[in-house]
């Protein structure tokens, strides 16, 4: 199955955020210790939103690879819109894990083709460089369509990006792994060294580097 994100998106009239639309907003990532963070925001309809959660919508941990890449065309098709954002790992390891976390939601978020009133964000921290309305919902993506679609987006997409990593750096199993810490990865590291693109500040509080 090709995954495909479309590169450009139409312009049209948008629906203003009110008691029929949400905007939720969530990351892939932020755990890693490879790669960058991958954030997504998603504009949806509570009636859309019904109809994903009927096709298997929940929070992208919860669903196998397959389903969460069979739900992904529908979530595009029923969005009113949607945009991704990321940082990378020099961000990472220049501003801390929570600004580059901010960053890569900002981004997301300035993809839309207009500023959202109010966004609802996973997670308990407030998105500090956001100047407009939040809410913060702890596991939110358990408990919000738009939140549970943005966060399939963004691991999709994420894991996309292993996928073609796991051949320009060999040796450290990143298509499996998808950049998180697991025993093999930490093997290989010290078997292999680091990459470019390993998170020097994680790896620094583990004595790996």
């Amino acid at each position: 199955m090709k995954l495909t994100f479309p590169e450009e998106k139409e312009e049209g009239p948008l629906q203003q955020v009110n008691e029929n639309i949400e905007v939720g907003i969530d990351e892939v990532g932020r755990g890693c210790i490879f790669g960058p963070i991958f954030s997504a925001v998603v504009v949806l309809s509570k009636n859309n939103g019904l109809k994903l959660k009927k096709l298997g919508l929940d929070d992208s941990k919860k669903l196998t690879p397959k389903k969460r890449e069979l739900l992904l065309p529908e979530i595009l098709r029923l969005s009113n819109d949607w945009g991704i954002g990321q940082s990378s790992v020099r961000e990472i390891d220049t501003y801390g894990l929570r600004f580059a976390n901010e960053i890569s939601m900002i981004r997301a978020i300035y993809k839309l083709r207009s500023l959202p009133s109010h966004i609802l964000v996973d997670g308990k921290l407030p998105l500090r460089t956001w100047n407009g309305s939040q809410s913060n919902i702890i596991s939110g993506d358990s408990k919000y369509a738009s939140i549970a679609a943005a966060s399939i987006i963004a691991k999709v997409k994420r894991d996309l990006l292993m996928r073609r990593f796991e051949e320009k750096f060999k040796g450290y199993c990143i298509g499996k792994n998808k950049g998180y810490g697991t025993k093999e990865h930490f093997l290989r590291i010290k078997k292999n060294g680091i990459t470019g693109l390993h998170r020097k500040s994680f790896l620094g509080r583990l004595d790996i580097v």
